[in-house]
């Protein structure tokens, strides 16, 4: 017995021993589940199809370029011609007539107010991607230009924000806390759904980043993933940027923009956005370079001066974001998506002389003031054809230049996304929702959200076009269009298209966009059978989504003035009112001068002649 024991001690020590010498014990970790990726969506105002370098640009884009290095351009991608149903599709995956976006409060006709799919705000009927993420775990913000709705339950703190700094407004100043002069009474920003005060150091593209990384900040702590939509007031009117950025463009633009825009041309055919060789338009409305005289051109190239810099301006925010990111070890788990609202801004405002009067008692419109603090600029038609180019017409129409602006989509450290790469398959605004729930895991509502039905999403995944795979997810299905009597039919490579009055003549046209992507050559007589089965599908749409004609007579720009001087209630009609009576008061003035001079000149002539008398 006792042998036995001593036995089992030898054994226990040697056992010990040979553990010891293995070292100590290691307690496995748990395995985590990956965290969730962030998602920041940077949405451009009025950026045209080839505003970004990597899209053939001159414009100086380094930091979203970089963006598209590491993630995939899409060519062939689509939003509405204006900002706002652009804005209500990417928050909810739903067409615009579906989320009460059938047009805009500054371009709706009094006949369609109130109707269904025309609240001119997102409606409550519609669940946005901030609802869907913060659901899903997500700490979720929102800074800059909102146009979706201004009372309490429209405001973005109420559609799912935790934190929002917005602006209700389609625009307004870049450098104060002002208005766009005759359109609205007051720059509209809120925090929170309260009325906010931008601070004495303002600019707008620096504050709406600087205000994101601020909440991205303030809830670390928290351990959730984000959600950042940061929404850019450049390059919307007015033509904003720091002198620095204006003089950075100081020796360019001189040869005009039909030059500016074959150059873009050949460069997105370079960089394999465009086919090379496709044939492009001049636009009716783009004037004659050469027929300017000195002053026209000199503030023409100080305008397009002002919106380089602008871009750039804007540019540089992002490069800052993303060093922030960078530093906090979130870049490679963060999903980026870059895009513009609409294409590039066609409006003159000083078209009529109401308006160069009223401009002129609210800025200082000279020459070289142009893009600086308390100024007022447009690039105006020819420009914006540049900014659109290869591509025909622009924000407002139907046209490929209204409609197709540069989209990119980023995952750093996703090796699933193909970097450096370029999709021409057709892409649609509505897609990026279902796209971003996809990538990070997070399941669609299915048209019930909480109890209650809501409207449907009819976007599509992105995610096989981002992994490489040809052609486009929406394969041959119809997907229609509309928005103030201009409308668009996309089916595989084709579309089908109309534009109204003073873009167009309301005739429907028929184009390929793969080898015409500049809509050159209308093949309507060509192939009717396709034309009259576009033109089915196109009705199909309409009746489905309540689109409903448009009044006779009727153009978005016109609408627009009526909303400038007609609707913005009394305080705006008074001050208008006394500046014209001033105006008149003048005039008169000036008549009374002029006749009271004349008659003493016809009576001083009547006096007899002193020295024959």
């Amino acid at each position: 017995m006792p042998g036995r024991l001593g036995g089992s001690r030898r054994t226990a020590i040697i056992l010990i021993g040979a553990l010891i010498a293995m070292g100590p014990v290691q307690a496995q970790p748990a395995k985590t589940a990956p965290k969730q990726p962030n998602i920041v969506i940077l949405l451009a105002d009025d950026w045209g199809f080839s505003d970004v370098g990597s899209f053939g640009s001159e414009i100086a884009t380094p930091n979203i370029d970089a963006l598209a290095q590491s993630g995939m351009r899409f060519s062939n991608f689509h939003v509405a011609g204006s900002c706002s149903p652009t804005r209500a599709m990417l928050q909810t995956g739903v067409m615009n007539h579906r989320n009460g976006l059938g047009n805009m409060p500054e371009t709706i006709p009094d006949q369609h107010r109130g109707k269904p799919g025309y609240d001119t705000v997102m409606n409550l009927r519609v669940v946005t991607i901030a609802q869907l993420l913060k659901a899903a775990g997500y700490r979720t913000y929102l800074t800059g230009k909102w146009h979706l709705g201004s009372d309490a339950k429209r405001l973005p703190h109420a559609r799912g924000y935790d934190r929002a700094y917005s602006l209700a407004d389609a625009g307004a100043d870049n450098f104060e806390q002002r208005p766009i002069e005759g359109m609205y009474d007051t720059a509209a920003w809120t925090e929170n759904g309260r009325p906010a005060t931008l601070p004495k150091d303002y600019y707008s593209s620096h504050f709406v980043v600087r205000r994101m990384i601020d909440y991205i900040e303030e809830g670390r702590q928290s351990g959730k993933p984000f959600l950042a939509s940061i929404n850019f007031l450049a390059n919307h009117i007015p033509i904003q940027a720091p002198d620095s950025d204006i003089a950075r463009y100081s020796a360019m633009y001189k040869d005009g923009w039909t030059a500016l825009r074959e150059a873009r041309a050949k460069r997105a055919a370079m960089l394999g956005i465009m086919p090379a060789g496709i044939p492009i338009v001049t636009m009716a409305t783009t004037p004659d370079w050469k027929k300017l005289d000195a002053e026209e051109r000199a503030a023409a190239i100080r305008v397009m001066q002002a919106y380089g810099g602008m871009a750039t301006a804007m540019d540089r925010e992002v490069g800052r974001l993303v060093a922030h990111l960078k530093a906090k070890g979130d870049y490679e788990n963060t999903i980026f998506v870059f895009l513009s609202d609409n294409g590039s801004e066609p409006t003159n405002p000083f078209h009529s002389l109401r308006n160069r009067l009223f401009l002129g008692m609210q800025y200082d419109l000279a020459t070289a003031n142009i893009g600086r603090r308390g100024s007022f600029a447009a690039i105006g038609p020819g420009w914006a054809s540049a900014a659109a180019s290869p591509l025909s017409g622009y924000k407002f129409t139907a046209a490929e230049g209204g409609l197709r602006v540069p989209l990119i989509i980023a995952w750093p450290g996703n090796g699933n996304i193909r970097a450096g790469g370029i999709s021409n398959g057709l892409a649609h605004v509505t897609d990026i929702l279902p796209t971003l729930t996809d990538l990070v895991g997070v399941q669609g509502h299915g048209g019930s959200w909480q109890g209650k039905a809501v409207e449907p999403v009819t976007g599509r995944s992105l995610v096989p076009m981002l992994k490489g795979g040809a052609g486009s997810v929406h394969g041959d299905t119809p997907l229609g269009y509309e928005l103030s009597g201009n409308a668009a039919l996309f089916r595989g490579d084709y579309k089908l298209v109309r534009n109204l009055a003073p873009t167009g003549d309301g005739k429907w046209r028929l184009y390929n966009l793969k080898t015409d992507p500049g809509e050159t050559r209308d093949l309507a007589g060509a192939q009717p059978d396709r034309f009259a089965a576009m033109i089915a599908d196109y009705r199909a749409y309409a009746k489905a989504n309540g689109v409903l004609d448009m009044p006779a007579g009727y153009t978005a720009d016109e609408q627009i003035n009526a909303y400038a001087f007609e609707h913005q209630g009394k305080p705006r009609l008074i001050r208008v009112g006394l500046w014209v009576g001033g105006i008149a008061v003048l005039l008169s003035v000036l008549a009374w001068d002029w006749r009271r001079r004349r008659r003493a000149r016809r009576i001083d002539q009547a006096k007899p002649d002193m020295i024959g008398a």
